[in-house]
């Protein structure tokens, strides 16, 4: 008995297709659909683990940086170079996906016979592959990790040390690619808006009715953007905090010598940083004897990156309602203080009250181009009070941040009193130092008033 009638020619045809495909289902189509199986795990592993890393929130990636586990120390060591971490998944999902859609052709190649395939045909193939690659590839993964942000990049850790060093080259010749456009386009179009910004300033108040004081606060705002906090900072030399093994009744009299609102607290150095003590949290207890835990009113302290920018500082203390932060450096030691008064004087100057020093920043100005200043004195503010672009010594400086540290690069040791030294139009002479430190310098900056109206 026939199971399907002869003469019926569209159910005859049927069968036979069912028939010429079931043949054509050898091995090798087999093995080309599981290895499309294969690579659509991994596209999807892929794209969660850029999801992943990049949707981490600033208290994860901290926690991460602290954190006893090498796995999360590894994320964010990845993190501090975000750019090649994308070109290396970039690179690993467009070559996957590539590669299913390359194997999704050649199997419609093969059950069809030829490479010449009618437009319907191929375009449905293209949807098909499309919706596979979009849906299991990209879409699910990322909705996936979003609650679960930190234990993917966590397992995913291992898989991309080994990505990264097969992608190595095609992923360094992206980044070369990308850093030179950068610098050559989008670098550069800032810094020229930042100098128009700038001799347009100049243009303006050079009229008899312009203070220094409206100069210096419309030039801090155009600078505002381009601050660092590493910049600007109190550093670590100059921070007073509260040992936490300090006695209750001996704390007193530090607050009061030093007059300060909110003291970071630590525990065997400033390195560990516990927390913050406001003052105005005591009040309530100055009858207190030393048996008395002072150290349950501090608060949590907040930490920032050196090369954080004053402007987004100023937003997070905005939203997080606090006024000071502590500065770490690349391996979480710290490296200074921060408060929001610092920021807000880059604008306005400074802010004096009864209690302030006059003497913050020694200097003293012999003529209109010849300073004297504390070696401990900032490069940031030796340029705001001699009126210098701030990048001035950039090419010289290295690492350091004051006078002092310049000085340090110029000689490559610790100069002498007497030593000078020259950098461009700038003269250098030690006019004290002992064999530890370098105290106090005069500088002489050349034609300032001439480059002064005519910098950037």
């Amino acid at each position: 008995m026939e199971s399907t009638d002869p003469g019926d020619p569209l159910s005859y045809s049927l069968l036979q297709l069912f028939q010429t495909s079931f043949d054509q289902l050898r091995f090798e189509y087999i093995a080309a659909v599981f290895a499309a199986f294969i690579l659509l795990l991994l596209s999807a592993l892929v794209s969660g683990a850029e999801a992943a890393f990049f949707s981490l929130s600033d208290q994860e990636l901290e926690k991460c940086r602290t954190s006893p586990v090498q796995s999360e120390r590894t994320i964010h060591r990845l993190l501090q170079n975000p750019r090649k971490l994308l070109n290396t998944l970039l690179v690993f999902n467009n070559g996957i996906n590539v590669s299913i859609i390359t194997i999704f052709a050649y199997v419609a190649w093969q059950l069809f016979g030829t490479r010449a395939l009618p437009t319907v045909t191929l375009l449905a193939s293209l949807l098909f592959a499309t919706f596979f690659i979009v849906f299991f590839g990209e879409l699910l993964p990322k909705v996936y990790v979003q609650t679960r942000q930190l234990a993917i990049a966590r397992r995913t850790v291992p898989l991309i040390g080994y990505m990264q060093v097969v992608a190595k080259p095609l992923s360094w010749v992206m980044t070369g690619i990308s850093n030179y456009i950068d610098k050559n386009y989008m670098i550069r179009g800032y810094n020229h808006t930042i100098e128009e910004l700038h001799h347009s300033l100049d243009v303006a108040l050079t009229n008899e009715d312009t203070s220094p004081e409206e100069r210096k606060i419309l030039r801090g705002v155009v600078n505002f953007g381009s601050i660092t906090v590493k910049q600007i900072m109190r550093p670590r030399v100059d921070v007073v905090a509260f040992n936490s093994t300090t006695k209750f009744t001996e704390l007193l009299p530090q607050i009061i010598k030093w007059g300060y609102s909110r003291v970071p607290v630590y525990t065997q150095s400033t390195d560990k940083i516990e927390g913050i003590l406001y003052v105005k949290d005591l009040l309530p207890y100055l009858d207190q004897s030393d048996d008395f835990n002072w150290l349950k009113l501090i608060r949590p302290p907040f930490f920032v990156p050196e090369n954080t920018r004053i402007a987004d500082l100023y937003q997070e203390f905005k939203e997080k309602h606090v006024h000071m932060a502590i500065v770490v450096n690349e391996y979480g030691v710290t490296s200074g203080l921060l408060t929001l008064e610092d920021i807000v004087e880059e604008i306005v100057g400074e802010i004096n009250d009864e209690f302030d020093d006059d003497d913050d920043i020694i200097y003293s100005q012999l003529d209109e181009n010849t300073f004297i200043f504390d070696g401990k004195t900032s490069l940031h503010d030796f340029c705001k009070i001699a009126e210098l672009p701030f990048d001035a010594f950039n090419e010289v400086k290295g690492e350091n941040e004051t006078v002092a540290g310049l000085m340090l690069a110029l000689f490559t040791r610790i100069p002498r009193v007497g030593e000078e030294a020259a950098y461009g139009r700038f003269h250098f002479t030690v006019e004290s130092a002992d064999a530890k430190r370098v105290k106090r310098v005069k500088i002489n900056v050349r034609n300032k008033r001439e480059h002064y109206h005519k910098a950037s």
